[in-house]
């Protein structure tokens, strides 16, 4: 379970995002200044951390300098100086995203999931039930048959095998495995949970209403 250190000086943003990533399967750490955020990372076990700019003690951009003085952990920046000045700078000084604030929930989770996969690839074979997913040699097996699935059907397996127990919404799902922004075009992320089901089995893949998808328990 990945470790995700949030710096940020609001407690109510801080205990909102800490609610929101416990309900998405990760181990938040909260800190409220630039250097609480600086001990609890050398604690060790942060996979990503979420920075906000504007921090007593020590700010945000002296915070990410530290970092990158020592690691290329993932650093998502949220900020609301969302100026094209400060969005360069930031990104100079080694932030691998930033989001400005106020954002929107989804968005942030698939910026998460994208930063995490890049930064820890997996070559391991994932299985679900009789389900075998091979990142490596790009195949998907089930019950020990091989599946022939396009590259958006198996990058949304992956993705949601990864987190089994994860309802992903249709926001979600397309921001992390298109890369692009949603803009509501529900009918994609539709056909293509269609044409997975059709090929791995309905079971397999369950509708959670008004929410979105995971994987069938």
């Amino acid at each position: 379970m990945h470790k995700i250190l949030v710096v940020e000086d609001d407690i109510f943003i801080n205990e909102m995002l800490c609610e929101l990533l416990t309900k998405n399967g990760y181990t938040p750490i909260a800190a409220f200044s630039g250097t609480e955020g600086l001990l609890q990372l050398a604690n060790g076990g942060v996979s990503l951390v979420l920075l906000d700019l504007a921090l007593p003690g020590k700010r945000g951009d002296e915070v990410l300098q530290e970092i990158r003085g020592k690691s290329t952990l993932p650093v998502i920046i949220l900020t609301a100086m969302a100026d094209k000045e400060t969005t360069v700078k930031i990104l100079r000084l080694g932030a691998d995203d930033y989001l400005a604030k106020p954002f929107d929930n989804d968005e942030l989770l698939a910026r998460i999931e994208i930063q995490l996969r890049r930064s820890t690839p997996t070559t391991d074979k994932l299985r679900y039930k009789d389900i075998t997913l091979d990142p490596e040699g790009y195949d998907v097996q089930i019950a020990g048959k091989k599946l022939d699935l396009s590259r958006r059907e198996f990058e949304i397996l992956r993705l949601m095998m990864s987190h089994p127990q994860k309802v992903f919404s249709k926001n979600n799902l397309y921001e992390s495995v298109w890369g692009e922004e949603y803009l509501g075009d529900e009918n994609t992320i539709n056909v293509h949970i269609s044409k997975l089901r059709g090929k791995l089995g309905a079971q397999y893949i369950k509708t959670v209403w008004g929410i979105g998808f995971k994987m069938g328990e």
